[in-house]
């Protein structure tokens, strides 16, 4: 196994950790979940720069590393949603997005097709990563005016992965378009 794959599998292990770590009362506990988390984000970011740089790439890791790090923020979302931080709404959008994006990966490679990451994908991974390690920090709302920083980010990361869900569809129409067309007529 190359390193970067196990980079990733680190990753996965650490999530049950993370969230052991978050349920727990003190900030001394939310402090080692926060570093838990950063430790499983830098994971993602190292895997995939080695995997290039060694010429590693393989099967498991293009599809383990998507898998990972959609784990470890569904449970990061799934925490924020029940203790109140994140409303329910948002996490279906951003969880709905990686549904829909993933499932428009499949019908794509079962054509033989990748559809690669792009810029707003990418970005959309950053923003979202960099909310959580704010909201996990163990510190108490923010106040710009009449609402907190905190909310004013996980809007943004809702914006971002909106707009991104809606560039890889009208990107790839392409490969669901047939389902659009009348054939037979």
């Amino acid at each position: 196994m190359t390193l970067p794959n196990i980079l990733t599998c680190i990753r996965v292990l650490l999530i049950p950790v993370f969230m052991v770590l978050a349920y727990q009362e003190g900030d001394g506990f939310q402090t080692a979940a926060l570093a838990v988390y950063v430790i499983a984000c830098l994971t993602d970011y190292v895997d995939g720069k080695l995997a290039r740089k060694n010429n590693q790439v393989t099967n498991f890791g293009k599809f383990m590393d998507p898998v990972a790090d959609k784990l470890l923020v569904m449970a990061a979302l799934l925490i924020f949603v029940e203790d109140g931080t994140i409303p329910a709404w948002a996490v279906a959008i951003i969880l709905g997005r990686e549904f829909i994006v993933s499932a428009l990966r499949m019908v794509a490679a079962s054509s033989g097709l990748v559809i690669a990451a792009n810029i707003w994908g990418k970005a959309k991974t950053m923003i979202t990563m960099i909310t959580l390690i704010f909201l996990l920090c163990p510190i108490g709302p923010i106040y710009l005016g009449p609402v907190s920083l905190q909310d004013v980010m996980v809007w943004i990361t809702v914006i971002i992965t909106a707009i991104s869900g809606a560039t890889y569809i009208v990107d790839n129409f392409a490969v669901i378009k047939d389902g659009f067309t009348q054939k037979g007529a």
